[in-house]
């Protein structure tokens, strides 16, 4: 740019016009590029992998490198040392075994709950209790709301029958 401007004696102004440019990019310092802290951030990231920008800028602090968290957010994006957000591990680990399979009835049930809604909008569940080896419904109860210890009382009235 600076060149057109000695070479045609015109003005920065209209150069910046002609090509579309603000005059204010053209004036404009490009800031340097902090090899240093770059350098210092990534050892800093590679020995405490889960330290966030925040964190890390903490750390250059301490080793005399004071910035604005804005530069340092900037300059931790750009090296790509964004940590990756961790996921819940409901997995279970190891190899998992088979169910056994119920061999006799009432040796295992198993509960499930339904909801539906009557047409004047007012809910209703259903609590069901089948048994496993034949398939047999047990008990069902029916109620706008079924709470935990009607669960328990319902499946100790089954046992005891």
């Amino acid at each position: 740019m600076l060149r057109v401007l000695r070479d045609y004696e015109i003005s920065q102004r209209r150069a910046c016009g002609l090509i579309g440019v603000d005059p204010k990019t053209v004036r404009r310092e490009r800031p340097p590029d902090h090899s240093a802290i770059r350098d210092a951030m990534k050892d800093v990231a590679g020995k405490r992998r889960r330290f966030g920008y925040r964190r890390i800028g903490i750390m250059l602090e301490r080793q005399g490198m004071i910035m604005n968290h804005k530069k340092l957010y900037r300059l931790y994006r750009e090296e790509g040392l964004s940590v990756r957000r961790r996921r819940d591990r409901k997995r279970a680990r190891g190899s998992r075994t088979p169910m056994p399979v119920p061999l006799a009835p009432g040796a295992r049930w198993s509960m499930d709950s339904m909801s539906d809604i009557f047409g004047a909008s007012r809910k209703f569940r259903i609590l069901a209790i089948n048994d496993d080896c034949c398939r047999e419904n047990q008990c069902l109860v029916a109620d706008t709301s079924i709470s935990g210890a009607r669960v328990a009382r319902e499946l100790d009235t089954l046992v005891r029958l």
